[in-house]
């Protein structure tokens, strides 16, 4: 699941070296940091939040395929 936000991540910022993607994983539910440079929270975030929706849509199909809960929380 890293990875991926990582990998998605890095594709829309203009700083990729920047990008930091954190995991901190419990029994059921996986809670993922991602933290980018204050110039690109605007590209990560998108338009009404539409850009963050798609990478949290994205997030959950696939960790609905290894049966566990993953949240994304997107670090200021």
């Amino acid at each position: 699941m890293k990875e991926l936000i990582e990998y998605i991540a890095k594709a829309l910022v203009d700083n990729p070296n920047e990008v930091a993607v954190n995991e901190i994983e419990g029994e059921v539910t996986s809670v993922i940091e991602l933290r980018v440079a204050k110039s690109d929270l605007g590209k990560v975030i998108g338009k009404e939040g539409r850009t963050a929706r798609a990478m949290r849509t994205l997030l959950t199909a696939a960790s609905t395929k290894i049966k566990k809960r993953a949240v994304l929380e997107i670090i200021e």
